[in-house]
């Protein structure tokens, strides 16, 4: 081999070895490269698979806190629908809170045993409105210094979150079936209507005058002051003149006549006694008015619950009454004076289960916010064995969830589509019960000719026009309206 060659020879081998060389450096270089690729592309994916979840769980998170927490509602809403909580505890109220808050916009409070604890209604209060709810604390008929200075401070701290004030219960009602004291500022009489319609007069000096319902008058003088007998002296006096001596008096008895006690007579006829209805509770009704709104709820005499001074009235409905007829008499009185009204299903039983299925609680209140109810409430006692939502059972609480989803928040149906064009006008002052036709007057007076006249009329008019019918009473103050169609006036 020559020189030429072996150089050539050689140079040949170092430029293949430079080659093969440069090619292993340029794969080398390829597959870091292809590496950093690679890892630039997991990392990429692992930022989009990282990114999706967070916006599940955000979605998520989203949607359970929408199906948890109701929403907040802008301006004062057109129906307020609730539960009326009557347990013992703050927590067992903030439980049912819970449960409904997704479902409805309103906490009654109605509970027997808190209504005097002021820090504990506000706890509830608070616990309510935070939930985006509005509150209706009732106190019963306790009317005192410090709930004056809690109402302002309250309605400072809750704004128009709190509604008003539920004021004792059924004033109309009691009137029929119970027992209602009034005072008489004139004589210093303190005076009881009993449920059985009598009416019992105590005078300053003791003596005591009962007028039954069937006419006759019972005196009982107490023993005189020099005598050794505690017992009283009694005589009943008949309409007829005759009378029967129960226990003769030492000195004679203060009255001899069964004229000149039925001259002293109180609530003589339906005019003097719905003056005194309306001034038992004239200075309650003064004071709260004065604060806020007044509810009560109630099964008869509407008409004269507002005129003795309530803001907002709610029906009770569920009590074996008529839904139609109970809507009637309301709402026709809420529309004369303008008022508000609303509902509050209540029991059908005096034993379990207490109220009606929730299939018909459903169309109760689907059929009052039609008629045009703004206030929309299950009452929910709790008893010793009621569970821990008390009486309302699960299809009650499904009951309530339907009607807010399915009707309240369906714009296809409208509050207050069912419009009345008839209507029904009583008698002045006449505070018949209207539940069957003997039912009383003002729970005091028989009924008569007049009450069995003006229950055919009613029914009749019920039965032809259903829930377009409103029924008033006949007052100057409160004149028909011109937009009825049809007006049946009772006439003597």
């Amino acid at each position: 081999m020559s020189l030429k060659e072996a150089v050539e020879l050689k140079f040949n081998f170092k430029n293949s070895k430079i080659s093969a060389t440069l090619q292993a450096g340029r794969k080398k270089f390829i597959n870091q490269e292809q590496i950093i690729v690679e890892a630039s592309m997991k990392k990429k994916l692992y930022l989009i698979v990282i990114t999706v979840a967070i916006i599940i769980l955000i979605l998520s998170a989203g949607f359970l806190l929408t199906q948890q927490t109701p929403p907040k509602e802008t301006g004062t809403p057109q129906a307020f629908v609730g539960i009326a909580y009557c347990g013992n505890t703050v927590a067992e109220g903030k439980q049912l809170i819970d449960k409904v808050k997704s479902y409805t916009n309103l906490f009654a409070l109605q509970s027997g045993t808190l209504y005097r604890d002021l820090p504990s209604v506000e706890e509830l209060g608070d616990y309510a409105i935070a939930a985006g709810m509005y509150f209706l604390p009732s106190f019963g008929e306790f009317i005192q210094e410090p709930l004056s200075e809690w109402l302002d401070a309250m309605k400072l701290k809750w704004g128009d979150h709190l509604l008003g004030v539920y004021h004792a219960d059924e004033p109309g009602g009691k009137m029929l079936d119970d027992y209602v004291k009034f005072s008489d500022p004139n004589t210093g009489d303190s005076i009881t209507k009993t449920k059985y319609g009598d009416i019992v007069v105590q005078k300053p000096n003791n003596i005591v005058i009962t007028y039954h319902l069937n006419g006759d008058i019972r005196l009982s003088e107490p023993a005189p002051a020099n005598s050794n007998s505690d017992i009283n002296s009694e005589k009943v006096f008949h309409a007829d003149g005759t009378a029967d001596v129960i226990k003769a008096a030492p000195n004679g008895f203060s009255y001899q006549t069964y004229q000149q006690l039925q001259e002293l007579r109180v609530f003589k006829d339906v005019d003097e006694t719905v003056q005194r209805f309306y001034a038992r509770d004239k200075d309650k009704m003064d004071f709260l008015r004065d604060k806020t709104q007044v509810f009560t709820s109630d099964y008869a005499l509407y008409w004269f619950d507002y005129l003795a001074g309530y803001n907002v009235m709610l029906g009770q409905i569920g009590w074996n009454l008529s839904t139609t007829q109970q809507i009637s008499l309301l709402r026709g009185a809420a529309t004369a004076q303008q008022k508000d009204w609303g509902v509050i299903i209540t029991w059908k039983y005096q034993q379990p289960p207490f109220l009606d299925t929730g299939t018909e609680i459903l169309s109760q209140l689907k059929t009052s916010y039609e008629c045009g109810a703004k206030y929309l409430i299950v009452f929910n006692y709790y008893t010793e064995n009621s569970g821990p939502y008390g009486t309302m059972k699960e299809e009650h609480f499904e009951a309530v969830k339907t009607f807010w989803k399915d009707v309240v928040k369906n714009p296809d149906i409208i509050q207050g589509s069912i419009k009345a064009d008839t209507l029904v006008i009583f008698p002045k002052n006449y505070g018949w019960g209207t539940r069957w036709a003997e039912d009383k007057i003002w729970g005091i007076f028989k009924a008569d000719q007049q009450t069995q006249q003006l229950w055919t009329l009613m029914q009749t008019t019920l039965e032809k026009h259903g829930l377009n019918t409103d029924i008033i009473y006949e007052d100057t103050n409160y004149p028909p309206p011109s937009t009825y169609q049809n007006i049946y006036h009772y006439q003597k």
